[in-house]
């Protein structure tokens, strides 16, 4: 084995320095807000690109799926890769691949020289640079921040997501409608600001760690995370519940349009709801690090699944486009509570050698589910409508929260008995 260098999170940034001021969670903050707003764009212009120059919505399928691939074929070598390689270095090679490739988008659009065989690829290796960008930031912000403000850095990067799904998308269309190159032209810039916020960072994004070497070292890598968090048994039945409930809210989606539709409004209607709940999600987020400190995982993970459950089955009986998306902004609050809890309890638990892998791993069984509830919910709304699926939803999410008091993994949460504070 060969030794990775890094330093360790503990001195990341000293105690009495408030978070606002840690010059490098700064950089890196910005610099990634700059990343997840580009990618933000050029995500909802590719489908719309295509369908525009070829009017067929199975190519635009296409493009669609090959975005979505590297969710399910890249996590887990990912997670092995970013707890092996240096993770800034990693993030630097992301972001310059990511502002080539979408850069060679901007300039064939701006030459009228568009197929969708490249957009397809342009998609695919986006958003696999994505898969590792995140990874390797999500486990350099514990050794960036001191441990104190890990709750608040959180919220904050849980804020940021938020915030870039709620400008990207609407400015997606907007760019794409002034000139069809110009969310790939937004995002190659988003991408070099980013790549530039690295280079300013002092701090290591890693601890010293040892590295396998040997030919059969991912294998053994990515199986060593997927034994760690299996024998976690509270992070092993929460991811089970996170997964139950990503199912349901992959239905809630599709029978939220259907729902609107059969109300006779104007599918406009949809933009309003999942705006107000986007602003939901947003205060939920900026409210999630102080929540976080106030209640245990369990509390959360029970009080989450009953507000959602009256919450959806609200959503049964009304069709107001202002009600609908206040009981959708209120999912969302909820959601993004839950999103900086789970962040912290798994960073704050998870060894940092193993932070990459453990996270691929989680998010391949959350996202994972995406597929199934997408079928199922076009199966049960077929077959009942939206408003009796909206409520079978809501009654499947009462049974989760049933579920959750009594499992008997979920009460034996590691605390943490540190301080938190906001900075």
């Amino acid at each position: 084995m060969t030794l990775v260098k890094g330093s360790g999170a503990a001195t990341a940034a000293a105690p009495d320095r408030p978070l606002r001021r840690n010059r490098d969670f700064l950089l890196l903050w910005s610099g990634a807000s700059m990343s997840f707003l580009a990618a933000r764009v050029t995500g909802v212009a590719y489908p719309l690109i295509v369908l525009w120059h070829t009017g067929s919505p199975l190519a635009m399928s296409v493009v669609s799926t090959a975005a979505l691939l590297p969710l399910l074929l890249v996590q887990l070598p990912a997670g092995a890769l970013v707890d092996r390689w240096d993770r800034r270095r990693l993030m630097l090679v992301c972001e310059a691949g990511r502002l080539a490739v979408v850069g060679s988008v901007a300039l064939a659009l701006a030459a009228g020289r568009m197929t969708v065989a490249h957009l397809a690829a342009a998609a695919f290796v986006e958003a696999s640079l994505a898969v590792f960008y995140r990874l390797a930031e999500r486990g350099a912000v514990r050794n960036i921040v001191h441990p104190a403000h890990l709750s608040a850095a959180l919220a904050q990067n849980e804020a940021r997501g938020r915030a870039a799904g709620l400008l990207g998308q609407p400015g997606g269309v907007l760019l794409q409608s002034a000139a069809r190159w110009l969310p790939f032209g937004f995002g190659a810039l988003g991408y070099l600001i980013s790549a530039l916020s690295l280079l300013l960072i002092r701090k290591d994004f890693q601890q010293e760690r040892p590295v396998r070497t040997g030919g059969n070292w991912m294998a053994a890598e990515v199986t060593e995370g997927m034994r760690w968090l299996w024998r976690q048994r509270f992070l092993r039945a929460a991811l089970g519940y996170v997964a139950s409930t990503n199912v349901l809210f992959q239905m809630l989606a599709l029978a939220l349009i259907l729902r609107i539709k059969e109300a006779g409004l104007p599918s406009a209607t949809l933009a309003v709801v999942v705006g107000i709940g986007g602003v939901g999600g947003l205060c939920g987020a900026l409210a999630g690090g102080r929540i976080q400190r106030w209640m245990r995982q369990r509390t959360l993970l029970i009080g989450g699944a009953v507000a959602w459950a009256v919450l959806i089955g609200a959503m049964g009986f009304t069709s107001g486009p202002v009600p609908l998306g206040a009981l959708y902004a209120g999912t969302g609050f909820v959601g993004a509570v839950f999103n900086v809890a789970a962040a912290v309890y798994q960073i704050r638990t998870t060894p940092d050698a193993l932070q990459g892998r453990v996270a691929a791993t989680a998010g391949l069984i959350g996202s994972g589910t995406n597929a199934l509830g997408s079928f199922a919910a076009g199966v049960l709304l077929a077959a009942w409508g939206a408003q009796a699926t909206v409520r079978a939803i809501a009654a499947s999410m009462a049974v989760l929260a049933l579920c959750a008091v009594l499992a008997p993994a979920l009460k034996g949460e590691i605390t943490d008995d540190r301080n938190d504070t906001d900075g």
